[in-house]
């Protein structure tokens, strides 16, 4: 099969793209024909050794944890009802990293993915598991969000903060989001009621305009909006954080990796074929040309997600 890898940490130069031997499908794991796949933050992180001390790594790494595509095999312990033919989407995260979704053929722990949702492409689909199911656990697991609620999603126009104010609102929120002037527009489309310029002064500040703190924060940045956080909230303990584990902890609040949860992807699926999920594709790379992808991403606000065509 034709994957991209690398075989030491550094810049996105050290990405090759080129035959790697097809792998083996695990008892309980099928194996997915990747059409797409996308580059999220901590993809790049990970290829420049930043989570080396979370994960064992085993080099060459294949970078990637979102997956679209067409399972090609089941193994004989998959219970999950999954059949050859099936067109599914998932989050690829085992224990360790090093088969990643950069490549034509990925083994897919069956825990990992679920059936795709029909009304959205392949490429639209790769976009939205990482992301989405980050947004969908934050909002829904340890935030607790429900009708009522006003939430503050920090980075709104990122490609988690977009899927997060869907979710929130699907969930009867009312949602304050935070972005660059030349954003707000998307995200008032995309449901918040108020937002507000991150680079205009403290956020806490700014909500004394409208209406004050809120009941739920949802932080994508951490830096200073993280040290802001408890004072743009009612309750510190309904901060999340999934950037600065001791920061938000110091504040009482609670930080997010997430996990791969078949539920939270039909969740998400339901959303979509419901009209009130959409995820919004920047920009479109060959796999050839996953390095550029990769220096896209570490530019940052690339105003949605960044996918990669395999």
């Amino acid at each position: 099969m034709r994957a991209a890898s690398y075989d030491t940490f550094g810049g996105p130069e050290v990405l090759t793209v080129g035959e790697r031997p097809d792998p083996p499908v695990g008892p309980d794991s099928v194996l997915v024909r990747v059409r797409a796949t996308s580059v999220n933050p901590v993809d790049w992180k990970v290829r420049e050794g930043h989570l080396s001390g979370a994960f064992p790594h085993h080099l060459p790494i294949i970078p990637g944890w979102d997956v679209a595509g067409v399972v090609e095999a089941v193994g004989p312990a998959v219970r999950t009802g999954v059949r050859v033919g099936d067109e599914v989407w998932g989050y690829v995260r085992r224990d360790d990293v090093s088969q990643g979704t950069a490549a034509e053929l990925v083994p897919a722990p069956e825990r990992t993915v679920a059936l795709k949702p029909p009304s959205m492409s392949f490429e639209e689909a790769a976009a939205v598991p990482l992301a989405g199911l980050t947004a969908h656990q934050a909002l829904t697991e340890l935030l607790e969000v429900g009708p009522g609620d006003r939430v503050l999603v920090h980075a709104a126009s990122g490609g988690v903060g977009q899927l997060a104010v869907q979710i929130a609102v699907a969930r009867g929120a009312e949602v304050v989001g935070t972005a660059s002037p030349a954003h707000h527009d998307l995200v008032r489309e995309l449901g918040a009621t108020v937002v507000l310029d991150h680079h205009a002064g403290p956020v806490s500040e700014q909500l004394a305009a409208h209406g004050g703190p809120v009941d739920a924060v949802l932080d994508l940045v951490g830096g200073d909006a993280l040290a802001d956080a408890a004072a743009q909230v009612k309750d510190p303990a309904r901060v999340v954080s999934i950037i600065d584990p001791g920061a938000v902890a110091e504040i009482g609040g609670r930080y997010l990796f997430v996990r791969p949860d078949r539920d939270g992807l039909d969740a998400l699926a339901a959303l979509v074929e419901q009209g009130r999920l959409r995820v919004t594709v920047a920009r479109t790379f060959p796999l050839d040309e996953i390095a550029d992808a990769h220096r896209l991403s570490e530019e940052g606000s690339p105003g949605g997600k960044i996918v990669v065509t395999v």
